[in-house]
């Protein structure tokens, strides 16, 4: 009998137990089950349970419904949960405490759509507790933490997607860019320059009450406790340290993962790391990089460039060319010239290792065929690692030096330091 088909079963069977547990978190609501896609066989199914139901929420649990049954959702902020309850028919068990979802045997499967600071430890706590896991970019606040979540990776053997969509259908350009680097368009990588944007100035924020809806205390996690002020929390998150890195993990997430891929660096790291940048000295006001030029050097010779000017998008510098990619575009001489010496056929599919198709379909196909998809962690800690080195070389004001195989800091003992954060008593991740 397939792992679905035991999920299904064993959720019919035991969820008038899972209500007898469930009824200490804050918000829990029995519910029957949710029916099967129109056309797909109940056994063929997965049970899922959602994490964090916030705005990156809304799209992605669209993408969920063709695969599996939403049973339960869970979020700290009670508008954020009632709200996602009625998108998926009003059925789902809600709770308060992600806990209670790992706790669940019935779900196989757990999104995490929460702030960027509770990444990885739910993610572990999933991964321990048996279950596959769809979580959104940037997947860790710092650099060991990405060595966590690896190396517990390792040791279940869950199957693990990142939310970085430009690696799938959506990407079809960036695809395309790989592709024709693969197949030597432009020559020997010199460069790719990744044009990021900018990030907001706010601030100083008024202190206001905590939201009766909102748990505040357990939504900081392992950071200092603060008092409440709207533009810390929820999207604006983004914007704090405490909680994220800014542009830097955001879309560098995206673009620096793409550029990584390109050069072959996806499996190892830079050599070195410097910029500058401004910061926003605000009181109790957004305090990440406002703007900012970082060069990633790698020891075979091409660099990363990550700045917050110029179009959105990666620019490739090679020997032979040069060309412009980016969600809206794939311009330059060596693109026109696909008109009349077009890649070989099924360039993409190797590539990509199939034919591409949406990021939670071949995060599905990976469940079923119990493999890693094609945003898989490893691959992903290393280029978010180059975001999170470029972020403290711009705060320390300071060339890093860094060496990729030890995943250490090289000569530094303040910077490395920062590979890690002090985490509040009672959130503490651990591995």
């Amino acid at each position: 009998m397939s792992n679905q088909s035991q999920n299904r079963r064993r959720f019919l069977q035991t969820s008038a137990a899972a209500a007898a547990a469930g009824f200490t978190a804050p918000y829990w609501f029995t519910s029957e089950y949710a029916a099967a896609a129109e056309g797909q066989s109940k056994n063929d199914r997965h049970v899922v349970g959602c994490i964090g139901t916030g705005s990156r929420w809304e799209g992605l649990y669209k993408g969920v419904l063709p695969f599996g049954d939403i049973v339960a959702v869970c979020d700290v902020d009670r508008k954020h949960l009632e709200a996602a309850n009625e998108k998926v028919g009003g059925k789902a068990d809600l709770y308060g405490d992600y806990r209670k979802i790992l706790d669940r045997k019935d779900i196989d499967i757990v999104t995490i759509v929460t702030p960027d600071h509770w990444h990885t430890k739910i993610a572990i706590e999933a991964m321990r507790a048996g279950k596959d896991i769809y979580c959104e970019k940037p997947l860790t606040l710092t650099i060991d933490e990405g060595k966590q979540i690896c190396k517990v990776l390792k040791e279940t053997g869950r199957v693990f997607q990142v939310g970085t969509q430009q690696r799938t259908e959506m990407g079809r350009r960036f695809l395309t860019a790989i592709a024709m680097i693969r197949d030597g368009r432009i020559g020997k990588v010199k460069r790719a320059v990744c044009a990021i944007g900018d990030a907001p100035t706010g601030g100083p924020f008024p202190v206001m009450p905590v939201p009766p809806e909102l748990n505040w205390e357990m939504w900081q996690g392992q950071t200092p406790l603060v008092d409440y002020t709207e533009k810390r929390c929820h999207y604006e998150f983004r914007w704090w340290y405490e909680y994220s890195g800014g542009k830097m993990t955001d879309w560098g997430a995206h673009h620096v993962d793409i550029a990584t891929w390109a050069i072959g660096a996806d499996k190892s790291g830079p050599t070195s790391v410097e910029g500058t940048a401004t910061h926003p000295h605000i009181p109790n006001g957004y305090n990440t990089a406002t703007a900012f030029y970082v060069t990633c050097k790698y020891a075979d010779g091409p660099e990363i460039v990550i700045r917050h000017d110029t179009e959105n998008g990666v620019t490739f510098e090679g020997e032979k060319g040069t060309f412009f990619v980016s969600r809206g575009a794939l311009t330059g001489k060596p693109v026109d010239d696909l008109k009349d010496r077009p890649l070989p056929e099924g360039a993409i599919e190797r590539l990509y290792g199939g034919k591409p198709t949406s990021h939670m379909a071949n995060f599905f196909q990976a469940v079923k065929a119990r493999k890693q998809p094609i945003s898989d962690v490893f691959t992903h800690h290393r280029s978010i690692t180059t975001c999170h080195l470029a972020n403290i070389a711009i705060r320390l004001g300071r060339k890093i030096n860094w060496d990729p195989q030890a995943e250490q800091v090289v000569g530094d003992s303040e910077a490395q330091s920062w590979q890690s954060r002090p985490q509040r008593k009672g959130y503490e991740i651990v591995a």
